[in-house]
């Protein structure tokens, strides 16, 4: 049945495709900015990726104002605090987020304080809790996956509960995210992988999720042909450009699809490994997406049909039982693959998760707000049932 009403926002500038980057100073100067403070990590920069933001900005005459290079995987409000004191040192008036997911959030949340002149970001978690101006905010991803170039989300850790906490507000769009292939080269098979299926899950979860629109769902089936064209070639051939762009264009197209539809259980339990059991966001996604996707076939096998053919091609003849079937058995086909390729894990246990901690999962993925969105509604006792068949 057709929507009778529905809202879709993406006031973010894309800048996608080779030499991309070289717009950085340009986009900067266009919101009176020139000193901009640059969010990264270890990795990224031992990569060889700051180097060229670098150059980009010298050949217009500019420099960054100051540097953040400690982002860890699994950033936290203490990280978020650190970076907001560097950027009031250094008298700076822009950002630039430079990595993947957990640079982009981590920067998500430093715009928040020292826009909001807060020191607690604790203050703002939840929805629509941001009031003030964000300061110029550029982002320009080395991974393919989070989509958070895109999002009005952030992700960020408060390791004194042991939770991840959600911050959302449509403030929280970057002015711009530049997609640049030769920013991705460099990133390992195992994370092109779990990155690519992280895309996956956003866009799977967009298009089954009960927000979704005509609009989200184009964008959404289209990151998914993307994916299925271009996720093994990434992981196999890193150095292919046209791959990386692809998957570049297939993450931020998710993204957009699931900042308006929202996500469901698939998300909630994985932010819940993530926080329990510290797997990584995209890992806990690959594993647990067909799981997913099984317990919400009843009230989703409609959409999941039609999902399969957009992951197998045309399927003459099946019921849509049957289709709903194998976009589930694509899925995990695809998963296998990647095992084959990269060694990306399968089950909850090969991602390091122990088994007397999935009861603690399941209760907190039953709190996380993911779960509202889901079509099929979410019990303890299921959530559990869930974890315990991802496990092994």
């Amino acid at each position: 049945m057709p929507k009778s009403y529905y809202e879709f926002i993406c006031p973010v500038k894309i800048l996608s495709g080779r030499k991309a980057l070289a717009n950085l100073p340009y986009e900067l100067q266009q919101h009176g900015a020139s000193r901009p403070l640059l969010v990264t990590d270890a990795g990224v920069v031992q990569a060889g990726l700051q180097q060229p933001v670098e150059q980009a900005l010298s050949d217009a005459g500019m420099s960054l104002a100051a540097v953040f290079d400690k982002t860890p995987p699994d950033s936290s409000n203490k990280v978020v605090n650190e970076v907001a004191a560097l950027y009031r040192d250094k008298n700076c008036d822009s950002l630039i987020a430079l990595g993947g997911g957990s640079a982009i959030d981590t920067t998500k949340g430093v715009n928040i304080v020292v826009s909001e002149g807060s020191e607690d970001l604790m203050a703002f978690q939840g929805v629509d809790r941001v009031t003030k101006p964000m300061q110029p905010f550029i982002v320009i991803p080395t991974t393919s996956g989070t989509g958070s170039e895109v999002t009005n989300v952030a992700v960020i850790s408060n390791p004194d509960a042991n939770v991840k906490m959600a911050f959302m507000s449509n403030k929280l769009y970057p002015h711009a995210a530049i997609l640049d292939p030769t920013m991705t080269l460099t990133m390992p098979p195992r994370i092109t992988a779990a990155t690519g299926m992280d895309a996956l899950t956003h866009a799977v979860e967009a298009y089954i999720c009960l927000q979704k629109n005509p609009v989200s769902d184009s964008f959404a089936l289209s990151a998914i042909r993307l994916i299925r064209t271009h996720l093994e070639t990434a992981v196999r051939d890193g150095r292919n450009e046209d791959a990386r762009l692809g998957m570049a264009n297939a993450a931020l197209l998710a993204g957009i699809a699931f900042s308006n539809s929202m996500v469901g259980v698939v998300h909630a339990m994985a932010h819940a490994c993530g926080g329990v059991a510290h797997v990584p966001h995209g890992v806990a996604n690959a594993v647990l997406l067909p799981f997913g996707m099984e317990y919400n076939l009843e009230k989703s096998e409609a959409e999941l049909a039609q999902l399969g053919e957009w992951m197998t091609g045309p399927m003459p003849g099946l019921t849509p039982r049957q289709q709903a079937l194998r976009a589930i058995d694509a899925v995990r086909q695809l998963a296998s693959s990647l095992k084959d390729a990269c060694g990306l894990p399968t089950t909850l246990k090969e991602a390091g998760v122990k088994k007397e901690q999935l009861q603690s999962i399941a209760r907190t993925a039953l709190d996380d707000g993911s779960i509202t969105y889901n079509p099929e509604e979410t019990t303890y006792e299921e959530l559990l049932e869930t974890l315990t068949k991802a496990f092994e």
